[in-house]
């Protein structure tokens, strides 16, 4: 037989082969995957996972390149009744973990999600997941993004999050946690993440430790923590967004020294007192500023960006007066 002819045979014979034969996906990847939807009562949104096809073509799949590992499980907009299958934990190459938007995933955050030590992202958002934030996550010591959001988590922050060296943000917004903001977090080592945990009930009052920290973004809003605030502020930092209102916060505004990076500043509805200092009317970058409901008095400083924001962001103070509010008699 000439070699043309080897070939044309060989050709022949491959197509006759199993799909399977020729699958990129490692086999015990895709019996893994098969097991996790089983355990969830195969899922419409989970209809691409066919035994017969190339796991690393499903739908929420992406494996990796050059071992062909699955490194990346997100879905997300779906109907996904019941909580995650411990199997996720027997993924051992993920980086990127993600259940978005999944409001029928019920029951606490998986425990063998601690054993993926690759993990770089983990998002579990928009579910109604519940139970407490698990200590457990600071194991995942490869974490640069960790997001529990709009979720029904309860019960108090673990301070050992701050161990999370890598990490860039941190959401823990809109749940139901309770407890105070760990002494901790004011200690991140490594990069200093973004903070979200805004629309929970902590309470007590925020750690001074967290003065010590340059954090970008800072959101505390709609809890119920008391106290002082202005150390999150000063002349040194880079922080960008700041947000505490909807507290019960008492301290005196006039001696806070604001970062000049900052673009957001949103203090509502606390108990915030003395003046509005000069020195904010030299942030050139603050977009957007709300002081609304607090104690504040005093002229409004003129110059900056102060006189272009509107009534509703300065009134319901003690005596604020000044443009964009009456003037002052």
């Amino acid at each position: 037989m000439s070699n043309t002819s080897l070939l044309s045979l060989i050709f022949i014979l491959s197509l006759f082969i199993s799909p399977s034969l020729s699958d990129l996906c490692n086999p015990n990847d895709k019996k893994v995957l098969l097991k996790f939807k089983k355990a969830l009562n195969n899922p419409y949104v989970l209809a691409s996972w066919n035994p017969k096809t190339d796991c690393c073509d499903w739908y929420c799949v992406t494996c990796d390149l050059s071992t062909n590992r699955i490194n990346s499980l997100t879905i997300f907009a779906g109907d996904l009744p019941g909580q995650i299958p411990s199997e996720v934990g027997d993924l051992p190459y993920l980086e990127t973990l993600m259940f978005h938007k999944l409001p029928s995933l019920t029951g606490p955050i998986q425990p063998a999600i601690a054993k993926l030590k690759n993990l770089k992202t983990l998002r579990i958002s928009w579910t109604n997941i519940s139970g407490p934030v698990p200590d457990f996550i600071s194991q995942l010591t490869n974490l640069t993004f960790l997001e529990l959001s709009f979720n029904n988590l309860s019960g108090t922050i673990p301070s050992s999050l701050s161990k999370l060296q890598k990490l860039g943000a941190l959401h823990l917004d809109r749940n139901k946690l309770t407890g105070s903001i760990p002494e901790s977090f004011g200690t991140f080592t490594g990069s200093t993440p973004d903070l979200y945990l805004s629309h929970n009930q902590l309470s007590g009052k925020i750690p001074a430790s967290l003065g010590s920290m340059d954090f970008n973004t800072i959101d505390l809003s709609r809890n119920k923590l008391e106290g002082d605030a202005s150390f999150l502020f000063g002349l040194n930092k880079t922080t960008q967004r700041i947000d505490v209102s909807r507290n019960l916060l008492e301290f005196n505004l006039s001696k806070v020294e604001f970062p000049e990076s900052l673009t957001n500043l949103d203090l509502n509805h606390n108990k915030i007192f003395g003046s509005i200092p000069a020195q904010i009317t030299s942030l050139e970058n603050l977009g957007f500023l709300n002081v609304s409901y607090n104690r504040l008095c005093g002229p409004i400083p003129v110059g900056g960006k102060l006189q272009s924001f509107g009534y509703t962001e300065y009134f319901h103070n003690r005596c604020l007066c000044g443009a964009p509010l009456e003037s002052c008699k």
